[in-house]
């Protein structure tokens, strides 16, 4: 099968001794990966997942008396690089035009959140926003009137500051 030889390549090069615990087979860590993608869980919840679902045991034909670590599964599912995803992406595609389920004309896709300089929104901070634009805006209004003069109205960006 040409996917699991593609996730093969890409996990294997990592020094594995054949000595040691038994690991987690190509096979398992690949089922493993659609389903943390499918169910868009952590590590932490595939984990937990996999403990306690049979159904997501069977799935990602895993053994009853084992369970991979977060440690392992992360170390297996990261090392699986996007050009196999994407091969993988484009495999099950064709299966799906074949079968007449999808004809794959529209693309969705799924961000990944990273971290910015913006500043998490508070109360006060959304309040001071608001008020800040509201009196631009009044502004911009009043010189747009040119010679009429609009209600005269508080400036509350002192107040709303503190």
């Amino acid at each position: 099968m040409d996917l699991l030889d593609w996730v093969a390549a890409d996990i294997n090069p990592r020094n594995v001794e054949d000595t040691g615990r038994k690991g987690l087979s190509v096979e398992s860590a690949l089922r493993c990966a659609i389903l943390k993608q499918c169910r868009q869980l952590t590590y932490g919840d595939l984990v937990f997942c996999l403990m306690d679902s049979a159904s997501c045991q069977n799935f990602a034909r895993l053994s009853m008396e084992w369970f991979p670590k977060k440690s392992v599964l992360q170390g297996c599912i990261s090392a699986i690089t996007d050009v196999t995803w994407e091969r993988v992406n484009q495999r099950l595609l064709h299966s799906a035009q074949q079968a007449r389920v999808e004809k794959g004309e529209m693309l969705r896709i799924d961000s990944t959140v990273t971290d910015s300089p913006i500043h998490e929104p508070s109360d006060s901070t959304l309040l001071w926003d608001s008020v800040r634009v509201l009196v631009r805006l009044l502004q911009q209004a009043e010189e747009l009137a040119s010679g009429t003069t609009v209600n005269e109205y508080p400036n509350h960006r002192r107040v709303a500051k503190k």
